[in-house]
């Protein structure tokens, strides 16, 4: 049987992982339930509830993958820019030699009007990646939000 993972719960737990460095936060997906289980290395003092003993148990847990995990980082800001404008690839390259390469990309894509294809065609790919990895975990992503009060059910 497929555990259910909603789709709302998975994107703020894969933005959760890959708001850090790779190892730095953490979350798991029940293979049985569906419901995520958060890490933090930070603090972990900041987070209401313990990781299950057992969270290590590849059988029983998915770990969500960071973003670096599904090519959802430069490599992704760098497909943008051959499709969207491939006269500035070069330009935009050279951004992420130094500090600040992200703050530099977006003023350039407000400069250029992409601003908000950028936001929409980095969410179509952070979604897309989101679903073949649970589909690989053998996990089925439902769209929308779990409804309030509703718990993690497997089917």
């Amino acid at each position: 049987m497929r555990a259910h993972v909603y789709l709302s719960e998975l994107q703020d737990a894969f933005d959760w992982v890959s708001m850090g460095g790779p190892f730095e936060n953490t979350a798991y997906v029940s293979r049985e339930s569906g419901r995520i289980f958060w890490d933090t290395d930070t603090d972990p003092g900041i987070l209401e509830e313990e990781l299950p003993e057992d969270v290590d148990d590849e059988a029983l847990y998915a770990r969500v993958p960071h973003k670096h995990d599904l090519d959802l980082g430069q490599q992704l800001i760098f497909r943008f820019v051959e499709e969207k404008a491939p006269d500035a690839y070069d330009q935009v390259r050279g951004y992420f030699s130094r500090r600040g390469a992200y703050a530099r990309f977006k003023e350039f894509l407000d400069r250029r009007g992409l601003l908000q294809a950028w936001y929409s065609y980095e969410q179509q790919a952070c979604e897309s990646a989101l679903r073949e990895w649970a589909a690989s975990e053998d996990l089925e992503v439902v769209d929308g939000q779990r409804p309030e009060g509703q718990q993690a059910v497997q089917t």
